[in-house]
Protein backbone atom coordinates (compact mmCIF):
# COMPACT_ATOMS: atom_id res chain seq x y z
CA UNK A 1 0.00 0.00 0.00
CA UNK A 2 1.54 3.26 -0.94
CA UNK A 3 1.98 6.22 1.52
CA UNK A 4 -0.35 8.67 1.76
CA UNK A 5 0.58 12.17 4.15
CA UNK A 6 -1.53 13.01 6.79
CA UNK A 7 -1.03 16.76 7.22
CA UNK A 8 -2.76 19.12 9.38
CA UNK A 9 -3.40 22.83 7.59
CA UNK A 10 -4.14 25.68 9.73
CA UNK A 11 -6.20 27.97 7.36
CA UNK A 12 -6.63 31.95 7.78
CA UNK A 13 -10.19 32.66 7.44
CA UNK A 14 -9.69 35.66 5.82
CA UNK A 15 -7.22 34.81 3.35
CA UNK A 16 -6.44 31.04 2.69
CA UNK A 17 -10.08 29.78 3.38
CA UNK A 18 -11.27 32.63 0.45
CA UNK A 19 -8.78 30.67 -1.72
CA UNK A 20 -9.42 27.30 -0.87
CA UNK A 21 -13.07 28.79 -1.70
CA UNK A 22 -11.89 29.40 -5.18
CA UNK A 23 -10.36 26.62 -6.46
CA UNK A 24 -13.06 24.24 -5.01
CA UNK A 25 -15.58 26.29 -7.14
CA UNK A 26 -13.28 27.02 -9.87
CA UNK A 27 -13.01 23.11 -9.75
CA UNK A 28 -9.27 23.20 -9.75
CA UNK A 29 -7.79 19.46 -8.53
CA UNK A 30 -5.91 19.06 -5.51
CA UNK A 31 -4.79 16.70 -3.16
CA UNK A 32 -7.58 15.95 -0.20
CA UNK A 33 -4.40 15.37 2.11
CA UNK A 34 -5.13 17.95 4.52
CA UNK A 35 -7.20 17.70 7.61
CA UNK A 36 -8.36 21.70 7.64
CA UNK A 37 -8.24 23.48 10.86
CA UNK A 38 -10.44 27.19 10.52
CA UNK A 39 -8.47 29.70 12.47
CA UNK A 40 -9.65 33.35 12.45
CA UNK A 41 -6.24 34.18 12.09
CA UNK A 42 -2.64 32.76 11.79
CA UNK A 43 -1.15 34.20 14.56
CA UNK A 44 -4.11 32.61 16.84
CA UNK A 45 -1.52 28.98 15.65
CA UNK A 46 0.28 28.44 18.77
CA UNK A 47 3.71 26.82 18.62
CA UNK A 48 1.84 23.54 20.92
CA UNK A 49 -0.83 23.61 18.21
CA UNK A 50 1.86 22.88 15.54
CA UNK A 51 3.79 20.45 17.94
CA UNK A 52 0.92 18.50 18.97
CA UNK A 53 -0.31 17.92 15.61
CA UNK A 54 2.93 16.29 14.68
CA UNK A 55 2.76 14.17 17.97
CA UNK A 56 -0.77 12.66 17.17
CA UNK A 57 0.61 11.11 14.03
CA UNK A 58 0.53 14.00 11.26
CA UNK A 59 3.10 13.10 8.83
CA UNK A 60 3.50 17.41 8.01
CA UNK A 61 1.48 20.94 9.59
CA UNK A 62 0.84 23.56 6.86
CA UNK A 63 -0.36 26.92 7.84
CA UNK A 64 -1.87 29.14 4.96
CA UNK A 65 -2.28 32.71 6.15
CA UNK A 66 -2.43 36.26 4.61
CA UNK A 67 0.58 38.10 2.90
CA UNK A 68 3.11 39.77 5.14
CA UNK A 69 2.07 43.18 5.88
CA UNK A 70 -1.28 42.46 4.84
CA UNK A 71 -3.00 40.66 7.76
CA UNK A 72 -6.27 41.31 8.56
CA UNK A 73 -4.84 41.14 12.10
CA UNK A 74 -2.12 43.81 12.02
CA UNK A 75 0.81 41.25 12.91
CA UNK A 76 -1.00 37.85 13.18
CA UNK A 77 0.88 36.36 10.25
CA UNK A 78 4.40 37.73 11.29
CA UNK A 79 3.67 35.64 14.82
CA UNK A 80 3.04 32.92 13.19
CA UNK A 81 5.83 33.22 11.12
CA UNK A 82 7.89 33.32 14.05
CA UNK A 83 6.36 30.32 15.16
CA UNK A 84 7.32 28.20 12.39
CA UNK A 85 10.50 29.01 12.45
CA UNK A 86 10.97 28.05 16.23
CA UNK A 87 8.86 25.02 15.49
CA UNK A 88 11.24 23.84 12.34
CA UNK A 89 14.68 24.66 14.77
CA UNK A 90 12.80 22.65 17.75
CA UNK A 91 12.26 19.23 14.68
CA UNK A 92 15.91 19.73 13.99
CA UNK A 93 17.30 19.63 17.37
CA UNK A 94 15.05 16.40 17.97
CA UNK A 95 16.14 14.99 14.88
CA UNK A 96 13.18 15.42 12.35
CA UNK A 97 13.63 17.09 8.86
CA UNK A 98 12.36 20.70 9.34
CA UNK A 99 10.49 20.82 6.42
CA UNK A 100 7.68 19.20 7.98
CA UNK A 101 6.17 21.97 9.07
CA UNK A 102 5.65 24.84 6.27
CA UNK A 103 3.69 28.38 6.44
CA UNK A 104 2.60 29.95 3.10
CA UNK A 105 1.20 33.30 2.04
CA UNK A 106 -1.70 33.06 -0.37
CA UNK A 107 -3.96 36.01 -1.16
CA UNK A 108 -7.91 35.67 -0.81
CA UNK A 109 -8.42 35.31 -4.77
CA UNK A 110 -5.80 33.04 -5.73
CA UNK A 111 -7.75 29.63 -5.90
CA UNK A 112 -4.74 28.19 -8.42
CA UNK A 113 -2.09 29.23 -6.09
CA UNK A 114 -3.89 27.37 -3.30
CA UNK A 115 -4.43 24.29 -4.99
CA UNK A 116 -0.15 24.34 -6.22
CA UNK A 117 0.56 24.92 -2.46
CA UNK A 118 -1.42 22.09 -0.94
CA UNK A 119 -0.27 19.82 -4.29
CA UNK A 120 3.84 20.84 -3.84
CA UNK A 121 3.20 20.08 0.54
CA UNK A 122 1.83 16.23 -0.41
CA UNK A 123 4.78 15.96 -2.47
CA UNK A 124 7.22 16.96 -0.20
CA UNK A 125 5.91 15.15 2.65
CA UNK A 126 5.08 12.12 0.60
CA UNK A 127 8.87 12.43 -0.57
CA UNK A 128 10.29 12.39 3.27
CA UNK A 129 7.80 9.36 4.07
CA UNK A 130 5.92 8.80 7.18
CA UNK A 131 7.04 10.70 10.18
CA UNK A 132 9.06 8.70 13.03
CA UNK A 133 5.72 9.49 15.21
CA UNK A 134 3.68 8.15 13.19
CA UNK A 135 5.80 5.04 12.79
CA UNK A 136 5.68 4.68 16.01
CA UNK A 137 1.96 5.00 16.53
CA UNK A 138 1.03 2.69 13.78
CA UNK A 139 3.53 0.17 15.54
CA UNK A 140 1.72 0.59 18.64
CA UNK A 141 -1.49 0.15 17.34
CA UNK A 142 -0.56 -2.94 15.41
CA UNK A 143 -0.48 -4.52 18.67
CA UNK A 144 -2.98 -7.23 19.92
CA UNK A 145 -6.18 -5.58 21.35
CA UNK A 146 -6.20 -7.86 24.65
CA UNK A 147 -3.57 -7.10 26.57
CA UNK A 148 -4.43 -7.12 30.36
CA UNK A 149 -5.57 -3.58 31.60
CA UNK A 150 -3.30 -1.72 33.27
CA UNK A 151 -3.77 -1.17 37.33
CA UNK A 152 -3.78 1.30 39.85
CA UNK A 153 -4.48 4.23 37.36
CA UNK A 154 -4.10 8.09 39.40
CA UNK A 155 -8.32 8.30 38.44
CA UNK A 156 -10.27 6.19 41.04
CA UNK A 157 -13.03 5.87 37.90
CA UNK A 158 -10.02 3.91 36.12
CA UNK A 159 -8.84 1.71 38.69
CA UNK A 160 -9.11 -1.99 37.85
CA UNK A 161 -10.50 -4.08 40.84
Amino acid sequence: MAFEPRIVGFFCHYCALAAQDVAGKARMNFPANIREVRVLCTGKVDLLYILKALEKGADGVLIMGCKMGDCYFRTGNEMASNRVRHAKRILESIGFEKERVEMYEVPGPMGKRFAEIVTEMVEKIRALGPSPVRKALDTISSEPKNLPPLRGSAHRDHMVA
